[in-house]
């Protein structure tokens, strides 16, 4: 029987989908991920479903729509976090040693979940600095740069004597500012905080401005929707908010990139563990991120959380030579369901009848046909802003287009948006009211109806 390989999951929290090297970020220098990429597949059209931290994170461990694992939202959901299907459950059933290492912010208490042998995590967020880690149940308090510190906890893990083949989740706190959370979801925010060797790191760079870098002003003329949502934004508590973290300039993005600097020293140096103990090519290595995040396309930031490529596009490369042939680009549409039934199917098991994303693999032995043409996007109103109540959608994103369902405004559907994605990659016009898109508006109406079905398990 084949050597079961070892899975190796690296998560960062709120990563764009270009925001590494290999993406397309204009200046930010990733070699270590770039790597991944280069002896792997890199996935052109990766997606969320839940373009939000814990839903989506929930998504990529159950395998399953935010609608049927019943994490819909970023406020603590404890209970619900000790409950879910995570793949390592299956993992573990087959004869795998697991652990999760980093950020779960599934619930806001950090202690061990069901489905690991080995666990490191924090409350809520954690701190960028001199954060207290749960090891195995038991508080400790740590001094330095959690990322820096995480990076030396993976290390450790993948090059200790193991006599099973592993899986780790290693999620990181990068590149999520330092926030407070209270049980309500709101935050107060304290800002991006590189490692002190990084501080100045990519000083004076700039990412250069998109044609949906708009005004709000001109945002609401193809997306009424947002009208009340954009008023809202520029209250006195908004502002101090948005200020803390220099929300839509350059710093931001400066800051962002300059965190990520550490996160490819830890890809490194996981590199250079794995080939030293002989497991690299034995070992499936995952990068990803957990959302999406704006920089100011549509009027939007710090936001994350809709239907927009920029919040919905997902990073997503991989490396593991003997199933995945150097230099590979998948363009079919992935969404981070697809991750748990991949990791099972490898692992040698057989996906449960609960998981409804799909396996990777016969996209990655060349084997396409029957793949989905369509995916649900899905979101709902949350308390984390002030300006996102009643902000609830539904949305279907084919091949082609997308359409936005604002599911709190009844049955109507003025406030709708359609994209032809084709002609319109920056999503600036809306064509949901055009004569010459009625039968393609009816036709994903249609196609949301099921998706939505689907999710619910009907």
């Amino acid at each position: 029987m084949p050597r079961q390989p070892n899975f190796l999951v690296i998560l960062i929290d709120d990563l764009r989908f270009d925001e590494f090297g290999a993406g397309g970020h204009p200046y930010m220098k990733t070699p270590q991920i770039d790597r991944i990429a280069s002896e792997g597949v890199l996935f052109d059209r990766a997606f969320h479903t839940t373009p939000i931290c814990s839903p989506n994170r929930a998504s990529i461990l159950t395998g399953q729509y935010a609608s049927r694992h019943g994490i819909i939202d970023n406020v603590a959901r404890d209970a619900a976090s000790h409950r879910l299907p995570n793949y390592h459950l299956a993992l573990q059933n087959l004869g795998y040693e697991t652990a999760h290492i980093g950020k779960w912010h599934m619930g806001n208490d950090g202690k061990p979940r069901p489905g690991y042998d080995y666990w490191v995590a924090y409350d809520g967020h954690g701190r960028l600095n001199d954060p207290k880690l749960n090891e195995n149940g038991t508080y400790v308090q740590h001094h330095g740069y959690v990322t820096d510190i995480m990076n030396r906890m993976a290390v450790e893990f993948v090059t200790k004597k193991h006599a099973q083949p592993w899986s780790l989740f290693f999620a990181h706190k990068a590149v999520h500012p330092d926030a407070e959370q209270a049980a309500d979801g709101t935050f107060r925010m304290d800002g991006y905080k590189p490692a002190e060797r990084h501080k100045d790191l990519y000083r004076g760079c700039v990412f250069p401005r998109k044609p949906n870098m708009l005004a709000p002003s001109e945002v609401v003329k193809s997306k009424p929707a947002w009208r009340e949502a954009f008023a809202l934004k520029e209250s006195d508590a908004a502002r101090t908010m948005l200020d803390a973290i220099h929300a839509g300039e350059q710093e931001e993005v400066r800051l962002r990139a300059a965190m990520m600097a550490a996160v490819d020293e830890g890809v490194g140096m996981l590199f250079d563990a794995l080939a030293s103990s002989g497991q690299l090519d034995d070992t499936l290595i995952v990068f990803l991120g957990d959302n999406g995040y704006f920089f100011g396309e549509h009027a939007l930031g710090p936001e994350r959380r809709f239907a927009y490529e920029e919040g919905i596009r997902c990073p997503l490369v991989a490396r593991y030579p003997k199933a995945i042939e150097k230099g590979t680009r998948i363009d079919r549409l992935v969404i981070c369901q697809d991750l748990a039934p991949t990791l099972i199917e490898l692992a040698g098991g057989t996906p449960a009848a609960h998981i409804q994303g799909r396996s990777l693999v016969p996209l990655l032995r060349g084997r396409p046909n029957g793949w989905r043409s369509s995916f649900l996007v899905e979101y709902w109103a949350e308390n984390a802003y002030p300006w996102l109540v009643g902000m609830t959608y539904k949305a279907v994103r084919t091949d082609r287009c997308k359409y936005i369902h604002w599911v709190n405004r009844g049955e109507s559907d003025e406030l709708d948006e359609l994209y032809d994605l084709e002609r319109d990659p920056y999503e600036l016009a809306n064509v949901v009211a055009q004569p010459d898109y009625a039968e393609v508006r009816e036709a994903l109406r249609g196609d949301l109806r099921g998706l939505v079905n689907f999710a619910l398990g009907l």
